[in-house]
């Protein structure tokens, strides 16, 4: 057999294979010895399972960092901390967290908050968490920004400011007008990987072409800016080291964030993903039917296997929606949940609360973030007015399931 036939039989085989050659998975190249069970890790590239100690001690050797969350699972937020203790240990003083959950707007707040100058009401009322902000529960969060307080680490907020990404969702590029345009960063539309990946998870909601290019061009811009944010943050910062936290979507796989940091700044870096193995009851209706296409890369670095766990909420709340617009003390209570707490209190619609637990209120973030502190069993002493004048109420507050309203 000459060389060149040789060379053409090699190809063949790598190309088609043959009966019986094994069905190569790029994304699993080695499979796993035995099924993975709630708290292993996979080591993607070699099938081998390993410790936490030794998936973060080969992490840590990374200036960069990736850690994809889910992002109301508790488990998906230990890890993240995990990661980022392990790495401030290696570089204590040069590391950075950035995170999806913060923009630009919001780094005062943040700022201010890491240098101890503002409580945690003061900050979540800072940043407009609840209003404008991120809104989950902080709890998710508040461990792994109380560790970079009191350590030193600066956070950063990656994300693209709200009121720019909404104007990316809703038109074309070329249709924006030219100050905006020049707000946006460099945007690659054209990744085949993302363009599959939102087109498969928009395939559930039955979806026409419009929704899939505003949806297209929103997780583009998404990723497009924390990558630049990313990317600005250690250029300008040499010596320092990252670690980002964002959803899973926009880490794993490799073509959402990461890629994009790589395209301006080509440092080494570590992909820390997740499987969800156990899903409970409560949870199982938030789950969305995506099937994502075979993509020809590991969906991370080490995966981690998790439960799908429930955070320990208060689960108590007031029963009354809120509105703050007006010049008037206090905030109106613009309605009342027939057999709530306030019902029972006597709280009547149109009525103003004027303070909770001897602090004035002035917004509605007075009154959720008393509430949110409220555990089964507490009392709340709260100050109406009403047509009849002051009077002061106290309330106790019961576990319920909660619905629309305060």
């Amino acid at each position: 057999m000459t060389l060149r036939s040789l060379s053409i039989s090699l190809l063949a085989l790598l190309l088609g294979g043959c009966a019986g050659s094994p069905q190569w998975n790029s994304e699993m190249p080695y499979l796993p010895t035995a099924e993975p069970q709630v708290g292993d890790i996979l080591h993607m590239d070699t099938g081998h399972y390993v410790s936490e100690a030794q998936m973060l001690a080969n992490a840590s050797l990374h200036p960069l960092v990736y850690v994809g969350e889910l992002h109301d699972n508790p488990a998906s937020h230990r890890l993240q901390l995990a990661v980022l203790q392990a790495m401030n240990n290696r570089h204590p003083g040069r590391m950075a967290l950035g995170m999806e959950m913060f923009t630009p707007k919001q780094q005062g707040a943040l700022d201010r908050w890491l240098a101890g100058e503002l409580i945690e009401k003061e900050f979540l009322r800072e940043s407009r968490w609840f209003s404008e902000g991120w809104g989950s529960d902080f709890a998710y969060y508040r461990d792994l920004l109380v560790f970079c307080r009191d350590n030193g680490i600066p956070v950063i907020g990656l994300n693209v400011d709200r009121e720019l990404g909404s104007q990316v969702s809703m038109m074309p590029l070329a249709d924006m007008a030219p100050e905006e345009r020049a707000r946006l960063p460099e945007m690659d539309l054209a990744d085949p990987y993302q363009r599959a990946m939102v087109e498969a998870m928009i395939k559930d909601h039955a979806a026409g072409g419009k929704m899939v290019e505003s949806f297209h061009r929103r997780q583009t811009v998404w990723d497009e800016t924390m990558a630049q944010s990313v990317a600005d943050y250690l250029h300008n910062n040499p010596g320092m080291h990252m670690v980002v936290v964002a959803g899973g979507w926009h880490v794993e796989y490799g073509f959402g964030i990461p890629r994009r940091v790589f395209r301006r700044l080509p440092l080494a870096y570590t992909i820390i993903g997740s499987r969800t193995l156990k899903v409970p009851e409560e949870k199982r209706h938030q789950l969305m039917n995506v099937t994502l296409p075979k993509f020809p890369m590991p969906q991370a670095d080490y995966l981690v296997y998790q439960e799908y766990e429930i955070l320990k909420k208060k689960g108590v709340r007031l029963g009354v929606m809120l509105d703050d617009k007006d010049d008037g003390p206090g905030v109106r209570v613009a309605g009342v949940m027939p057999g709530s707490v306030a019902a029972l209190a006597g709280i009547a619609k149109g009525e103003r609360i004027i303070s909770f637990d001897g602090e004035a209120v002035h917004e509605n973030f007075d009154v959720i973030y008393a509430v949110k502190n409220k555990s089964p069993g507490d009392s709340g002493q709260l100050v109406i007015a009403g047509d009849d004048g002051h009077r002061t109420i106290e309330v106790t507050f019961v576990a319920q399931k909660r619905k629309h309203g305060m």
